[in-house]
């Protein structure tokens, strides 16, 4: 739908369009200046190779590692074990932090701004072991010991409850041994903070993994989400999960040659269409054009989207419908029942989340309203801040590609995991 989408409006605006370049460009050029001149320093090329090699051409260490959970889905885990420019001895043991994706999306979020701005590497110039996880479906993880994702439906058939609640604890518990620590940091951002609820109150246990949890645009109530479209179709998502298997697939929005192909050739610095890409981004993750990179458009379509469950999108739904954060409503008593013991899905437990939480908010995402993150906190069982982007216009997606997210958000996520190292939370 968004794929076709793209140029159906890029074409009925091409007359509305004026030729721009983004502002920000000559700060990308003069970043590419810097970077070894042995290495491709083209935002093209960024949107055409996958994560590993994207980090190894800004000479980052790379380690590639895959998972199978218990229900059979292969994952793909992405570590940079130690900086390039400082805190670069291999030798050294270093604190580890686990970095989970948001909808449709998958690692390449955590390094697409490139060096000096994308999260990944500012964590590991800062002296911390990175990993970086994928959830099943993405891109990296489209793989299963016996089912086929391009055959039928029955590959499709989870949400984010069994990413949360099967595929962060495999994935947790394999960097914790690999890295010989006995516990992590974990930042998400979007599905990757309502995945860590997901797992929080259904295998408490592994609160004690945690030395401190981030959470980037938090995500599990949607009581007071304004988006009229959102809210339209919150009341119909049922019936499009069963549309979409009778038409043989569970899949939605895929990794799409087509919107790298729009990128590359429609979305770069000095195209028409570039003004109307931007747009779509807005649409998507909020309006703050101060903080939008244009130049980057071409990296980040041929990374994002990245492939999800139509599922994912309809548990979603079932939020915004009810109000509530509960587990997945398969729409029947009797399903209810097989899934549960009751006939309709229980509400996670949000207080039996006992790892020290903080939560990362902004006053203009249009997807994390202020009034519900404020319920998530009161209802935690260990909430340890609420903390307020220092821009009111900073969005959505804004926590993952804003220009100027290390100074508005990273550097105080980096402190207090610092902090929390020195006072004898954890010892490296």
């Amino acid at each position: 739908m968004l794929h076709g989408g793209l140029f159906v409006v890029l074409a009925t605006c091409v007359a509305l369009a004026a030729t721009r370049e983004s502002p920000h460009a000559d700060t990308v050029r003069q970043l590419f200046q810097s970077i070894d001149m042995r290495h491709s320093d083209n935002v093209f090329e960024d949107g055409l190779l996958d994560v590993p090699d994207l980090i190894r051409k800004y000479r980052y260490p790379v380690e590639v590692h895959t998972v199978t959970t218990k229900d059979g889905y292969i994952l793909e885990m992405h570590r940079i074990p130690h900086g390039r420019d400082v805190n670069n001895d291999p030798n050294q043991k270093r604190p580890v932090v686990f970095l989970m994706h948001g909808m449709v999306s998958s690692s390449a979020d955590l390094v697409i701004m490139g060096p000096g701005s994308a999260l990944g590497y500012i964590l590991a110039e800062e002296g911390f072991d990175v990993w970086m996880g994928n959830a099943r479906g993405n891109y990296y993880s489209r793989r299963h010991v016996s089912l086929n994702p391009d055959v039928g439906s029955t590959f499709w058939k989870f949400s984010w409850d069994e990413i949360g609640n099967i595929d962060l604890p495999t994935m947790i518990d394999y960097a914790l041994e690999v890295s010989g620590q006995e516990r992590l940091h974990y930042i998400g951002h979007s599905q990757g903070t309502t995945s860590f609820f997901v797992l929080g109150s259904l295998q408490p246990a592994y609160n004690d993994k945690f030395i401190s949890m981030h959470a980037m645009a938090p995500s599990a109530y949607f009581e007071h989400i304004e988006n009229p479209f959102l809210r339209l179709v919150a009341r119909y998502v049922n019936n499009i999960e069963r549309l979409a298997y009778l038409l043989g697939t569970g899949e939605y929005l895929p990794n799409s040659e087509a919107l790298t192909w729009a990128g590359q050739n429609l979305c770069h610095d000095e195209a028409v269409f570039q003004p109307m890409c931007s747009n779509i981004v807005f649409l998507i993750g909020g309006w703050n054009e101060d903080q939008h990179n244009a130049t980057m458009i071409p990296a980040i379509l041929g990374h994002s989207p990245a492939g999800a469950a139509a599922r994912q999108f309809v548990h979603y739904g079932q939020g915004i419908a009810s109000g509530e954060f509960r587990r997945y409503d398969h729409g029947n008593v009797l399903s209810n029942i097989r899934a549960y013991g009751t006939s309709r899905p229980p509400n996670y437990e949000l207080s039996k989340i006992t790892a020290p939480v903080f939560l990362h908010y902004s006053e203009s995402d249009p997807l994390a309203h202020v009034e519900d993150v404020d319920r998530l906190f009161r209802e935690l069982g260990n909430p340890m801040g609420k903390l307020l982007v220092p821009m009111s216009k900073f969005t959505h997606l804004d926590f993952i590609y804003a220009i100027d997210g290390r100074e508005l958000l990273y550097d105080r996520i980096i402190d207090i995991m610092k902090t929390m190292d020195a006072s004898n939370f954890y010892n490296v």
